[in-house]
């Protein structure tokens, strides 16, 4: 829709805020409306999701994939990290059932894969780009500077980054695991100078980590 991206020409912060916003009040939106309907909501916040996207990315010029060898190797890293740390610290609270759409719709269901492979899907492709763009391109940014398009994206700033690191870390039920994977993704942006070997390895991550959980069971990463 042309007047949507209008809107979101009308700053440079609106290109980067609003769809992040819409996604998240959509995640929200998952626990609220019964077991079942947080399944379909997920697949339609994916949708909607690389919708999204598809707007902003004419607004967004460091929205862009970048592969490198590092990229390649922090993504695993992150992703070992992540599980191997998980049973070692305490995590925020949790009020809802492990998202596993074969405990709702039965197991190995043809629904049931579909809902899988969507989020799947979803949390590699559509995931990484929204949460790179607002996490680490705008809100790091902005915190060294409000005209942030004039910060480069390797300016490092210790303050700023421990905070768009804890922001970011908070935001996950494993938080230690996200404080450390924030700091890990933007070590590649400050390194290379882009927004894309972030946006692979965070791909890579929760490719890998999907597939982990499908392959032990483990709902709760989900």
């Amino acid at each position: 829709m042309a007047s949507f991206r209008n809107q979101l020409a009308r700053s440079p912060a609106h290109a980067r805020v609003v769809p992040f916003v819409i996604f998240v009040a959509l995640t929200f939106c998952q626990g609220h409306f019964g077991s079942e309907a947080q399944f379909w909501i997920y697949l339609a916040k994916t949708l909607i999701g690389g919708w999204l996207i598809w707007e902003m990315y004419p607004l967004v010029s460091e929205m862009r994939w970048a592969f490198s060898w590092e990229g390649v190797a922090v993504g695993i890293g992150v992703c070992v990290m992540w599980v191997g740390l998980d049973s070692h610290y305490p995590k925020l609270g949790k009020s809802t059932a492990p998202w596993n759409p074969q405990a709702v719709f039965g197991h190995n269901t043809a629904l049931a894969w579909v809902f899988i492979y969507g989020r799947l899907l979803g949390s590699s492709l559509v995931v990484p780009p929204m949460e790179e763009t607002f996490y680490r391109s705008f809100v790091y940014r902005y915190l060294i500077r409000a005209d942030f398009l004039k910060v480069p994206l390797n300016e490092v700033r210790w303050g700023p980054l421990c905070i768009t690191a804890s922001l970011f870390g908070f935001s996950h039920y494993e938080w230690l695991a996200g404080i450390i994977c924030g700091l890990a993704y933007h070590w590649l942006i400050l390194k290379k100078n882009r927004l894309g070997d972030a946006m692979t390895a965070h791909a890579i991550t929760n490719f890998l980590l999907g597939l982990w959980i499908i392959w032990r069971d483990e709902w709760h990463f989900w």
